[in-house]
């Protein structure tokens, strides 16, 4: 699975230099993972600005100027929270677009109304654009953390 993470960076970053942008993320359940398959690529720090990994509800807000009422009425892992995540990953950024995942990548912590493999992903792009996806993944916590990664870099050519 690396590999292919790592050959869609590839394919993300000549998106990105082709059409002229800078990319930034914002992750929570993948804890850095496409920031780092980003950064496997040679040259990549001619389209990657910078990755803020938003762990906790208080990184969400600090780090992303999250609303802590969005956060508190709808919770981490949610489409409302993911728009937000995104929405202040661009604005805290140089970037011309943006990725931001939330999700329960488990074994725990997951309800029967987001059961564990549940996963946000929002892209973004300076122009207004954006987009968010409700997705359940299945497997083990490294196997949903891998699928949300790979979900998230092949979405972005997609804004």
């Amino acid at each position: 699975m690396e590999n292919e993470l790592i050959e869609l960076a590839k394919e993300l970053g000549r998106w990105l230099t082709v059409n002229g942008k800078i990319i930034t993320t914002a992750e929570s359940c993948t804890g850095g993972w496409i920031a780092q398959s980003i950064t496997e690529i040679p040259g990549s720090s001619a389209w990657f600005d910078r990755g803020f990994v938003s762990y906790s509800n208080i990184a969400k807000m600090q780090m992303l100027g999250v609303n802590p009422l969005i956060l508190q009425t709808y919770g981490a892992v949610s489409a409302e929270v993911a728009q937000e995540m995104v929405i202040g990953a661009l604005s805290h950024s140089e970037a011309d677009v943006a990725i931001a995942v939330t999700g329960i990548a488990g074994p725990d912590g997951g309800t029967s109304e987001k059961p564990v493999g549940t996963v946000f992903i929002a892209w973004a792009s300076k122009d207004g654009n954006i987009r968010v996806k409700k997705k359940l993944f299945y497997g083990n916590r490294q196997q949903i953390r891998a699928q949300t990664v790979q979900f998230a870099i092949q979405g972005m050519s997609e804004l």
